[in-house]
């Protein structure tokens, strides 16, 4: 297995350098090295700007919206649907749900999971921005009491915890869940939408405009197919007064045709981090900027160039 020298700088709190999903997915197919001083970069955009010191091979990823700034950084994973090859898309939701948990198996008991949900809508969200979704939740409230137990319009007197496990949990007695996103972008698909689908909870979507191509369009009830909140509304209704049409939504596959979608695929994202560590670049963090000497520069670790590699023999 080749050899590949890596750090991770400038992820979340509690983000672990020896444990995560990156480094899972790289070990079925290089020798990983953590390194202090490392020929190649994960970092990801926090405030520490920490990848800053690092002069080498620099890979950019996000959970938010963000574009890859390629005054930065050699290569990304972002959300967006970008034509670059140095780019790929690497959707939020990839990291937090295993697929196997969203594919119907056929085992499902829906007559017991139906009897579980006593309560009828959950909405968990940590800012009351963007406003819209604060504002579809008060409008639901009108026909019955959603339950928000996120930091955003509270009005359960206590919060779930700030985990995706703890929240997929407090989903299960739940008939509806408002997934709104952060934002409407295309590709901005986050795990909004398949923490309700784990729980076998109706997710009601507003996003990513394109979001029917990574999920079964039946299997949750997007804003954007509809011409109104209150037609949304009015839909919502009709489901939560007939057990038999909410169970028949309920029922169809989270992926189109049961098949989890392309981004889920490891293949796909090793032979990416194929292509990065066979290429010889020159790292966008040490090309000169004569008009902007920056801070960092007298704390760069100033390696040399990674070595060229041959790519990997044909397979048989």
């Amino acid at each position: 297995m080749r050899k590949i020298r890596i750090d991770f700088s400038d992820f979340w709190p509690g983000f672990r350098k020896d444990d995560n999903f990156f480094l899972r997915v790289l070990k079925k197919r290089f020798d990983v090295e953590l390194a202090t001083n490392p020929d190649y970069l994960i970092y990801s955009n926090r405030e520490t700007h920490v990848h800053r010191v690092h002069n080498c091979v620099k890979i950019f990823f996000t959970v938010e919206s963000f574009a890859p700034d390629w005054r930065e950084c050699d290569y990304a994973f972002t959300c967006r649907y970008l034509d670059d090859a140095r780019h790929l898309r690497l959707p939020l939701y990839v990291l937090y749900t295993p697929a196997e948990l969203l594919v119907r198996t056929g085992g499902e008991d829906w007559g017991a999971l139906l009897k579980a949900k006593k309560e009828f809508c959950a909405f968990v969200v940590g800012k009351d921005q963007p406003r819209r979704r604060v504002e579809f939740f008060e409008k639901l409230c009108r026909y019955k009491k959603v339950h928000s137990a996120g930091l955003a319009a509270n009005n359960m007197g206590f919060k779930v915890p700030y985990s995706s496990a703890a929240k997929v949990e407090f989903l299960r007695g739940y008939k509806f869940n408002i997934a709104f996103e952060n934002a409407s972008l295309p590709g901005y698909t986050t795990e909004k939408i398949v923490e309700p689908m784990q729980s076998r909870c109706l997710p009601v979507y507003w996003g990513n405009p394109r979001i029917g191509e990574e999920f079964n369009p039946k299997s949750f009830l997007n804003r954007a197919d509809f011409d109104s909140d209150e037609a949304l509304i009015e839909e919502i209704i009709a489901l939560d007064r007939d057990d038999t049409k909410y169970l028949e939504r309920l029922k169809e596959p989270n992926f189109i045709n049961n098949q989890p979608n392309e981004f889920y695929d490891e293949e796909r994202l090793l032979n990416q981090f194929e292509r990065i560590f066979s290429e010889h670049v020159s790292p966008a963090s040490r090309r000169r900027k004569f008009w902007l000497p920056g801070r960092w520069r007298l704390v760069k670790q100033n390696r040399p160039n990674p070595p060229q590699l041959a790519p990997p023999p044909p397979a048989n």
